[in-house]
């Protein structure tokens, strides 16, 4: 009779004061090895060395022929890091690691997948691309058995689609419960790191858009990446949360089409249309992804509330920096916004917290209610401060770079941004003189830009009637 605490009667023979405490060994031998299971490899076999006499390895990393993940990775896969891609059901995900899977020819990868058969991935792989022999796949969930393959044919690039459908059978608990994931994320961080394999992991989001499963997760992962976009549009973008071989908040832009997620190349084109002219409420801003440089058109309507309370609602902008930016203009513009229903919208679906668009916001804003259309070859750079004043943005010469390329005239900065040192000589901040097709206009606040636009603003026709 065994039992795993003392008892002060034996359940079997129900006599009393008869058992007596022993250490089991038998199983021992037999059970996995939390410790390395968990990632807890320790790194150096536990020297401790002053961290001026350790040696530096020069980093290498595999190219990625997508362009767009390339630069989101940092530079391309890093020879045993762990990376998870997360993203809301039906986004792209399984889609994406298939095409990266198709177009790395010089590797050998292995696509696991324990959502779906052998045939839907093959119907989607032709659909994709060309198929290659250096493609293997295995639909399995047990991760015994994928280790076995793993060991067996040694790839060079694991993809996991996903984590949650995967299990150990030592283990009593469910495929995708938080001890499971846990668990597998360790084995295949382990094996990461010990081989130098890199490894891909693709996890659920929960209703909040958060990654499923535990935190820890996140933190075991090296890289974490966030597949976002409205599935029934054709754009999408994958944003670094956390990586720690490169920068993080990069952000990479595609467009889902039959044959596959294509890479869009010129995303301001795609952000903003130039066939608005004439269209009052609509302005053109700048906002920085990581180290790109976005142009992004800003629509507004005001319109009198005339169903009680005011309405405010935003696509893509933060709703209380859009509550902050009215209180100014109706204070420092003297403008009578709060009985107005107010919409705005990020054209493109993109969604930003880049202070620099409260300009372009403003403008918008202000072109609306005035019913008096912007120029489509005028871009707003500034953030708006509480005294209405244009504070500087960071990052100022790229998106300068970015406005020049796309053939904008005119550029609305704060006059407080340091032009002549920070900017390159060939452009030139004096009001009215022209640099390469690009002339810079310097502002102190949003109340002279505001008082300009009034004065062109023809007065209202005379309706009444004459004797």
């Amino acid at each position: 009779m065994q039992t795993p605490k003392w008892t002060g009667q034996c359940p079997s023979c129900q006599k009393w004061n008869t058992l007596e405490e022993s250490l089991d060994t038998s199983t021992k031998d037999d059970k996995p090895d939390r410790r390395k299971a968990s990632g807890d490899l320790i790194h150096g076999q536990g020297v401790v060395l002053p961290i001026d006499k350790i040696e530096l390895v020069e980093q290498w990393r595999i190219p990625v022929p997508d362009g767009e993940l390339h630069r989101v990775l940092g530079g391309g896969l890093v020879p045993g890091g762990l990376t998870l891609l997360g993203g809301e059901p039906g986004i792209g995900k399984s889609t994406l690691l298939l095409q990266l899977a198709l177009r790395l020819t010089n590797l050998t990868t292995l696509y696991i997948s324990g959502e779906e058969s052998q045939q839907q991935i093959r119907l989607r792989a032709e659909r994709l691309g060309a198929l290659h022999s250096s493609c293997l796949l295995l639909c399995e969930t047990e991760t015994t058995a994928i280790f076995q393959a793993i060991t067996q044919l040694q790839p060079q690039l694991i993809l996991v689609d996903s984590i949650q459908t995967l299990f150990q059978r030592e283990m009593d608990s469910a495929p995708g419960t938080v001890a499971q994931i846990r668990q597998v994320a360790g084995e295949f961080m382990q094996y990461a790191k010990q081989y130098q394999v890199p490894v891909i992991l693709v996890g659920h989001v929960t209703k909040d858009g958060s990654l499923a499963g535990p935190k820890v997760l996140e933190h075991l992962v090296d890289t974490v990446l966030q597949f976002e976009g409205d599935r029934h549009q054709a754009y999408r973008l994958l944003r670094s949360l956390k990586n720690r071989y490169g920068a993080t908040h990069e952000l990479g832009i595609y467009q889902m089409e039959r044959d596959g997620l294509r890479e869009v190349l010129n995303p301001s084109d795609l952000l903003m249309s130039r066939h608005w002219q004439n269209r009052s409420g609509i302005a053109i801003g700048s906002t920085r992804e990581g180290n790109r440089s976005l142009m992004v058109e800003v629509q507004a309507l005001v319109s009198p509330a005339n169903y009680g309370g005011a309405q405010r609602n935003t696509t893509g902008f933060e709703q209380r920096r859009l509550q902050m930016l009215l209180a100014v203009l109706q204070k420092r513009c003297r403008l009578p916004l709060a009985q107005q229903d107010v919409f705005l919208n990020l054209a493109g679906g993109l969604e930003t917290s880049d202070t620099a668009l409260d300009f372009a916001v403003c403008a918008a804003l202000v072109s609306s209610y005035l019913d008096l259309p912007l120029s489509n070859r005028v871009c707003f750079m500034a953030e708006i401060g509480l005294g209405g004043e244009l504070r500087p943005v960071a990052g100022l010469d790229a998106r300068l770079a970015e406005a020049r390329k796309l053939g904008f005239d005119k550029v609305v900065v704060s006059s407080h941004q340091g032009l002549e040192s920070g900017m390159e000589s060939s452009i030139h901040t004096t009001s009215g003189r022209k640099s390469k097709g690009l002339r810079v206009i310097p502002l102190d606040y949003i109340s002279d830009w505001t008082a300009t636009l009034r004065s062109t603003q023809s007065p209202p026709p005379d309706t009444s009637s004459k004797p």
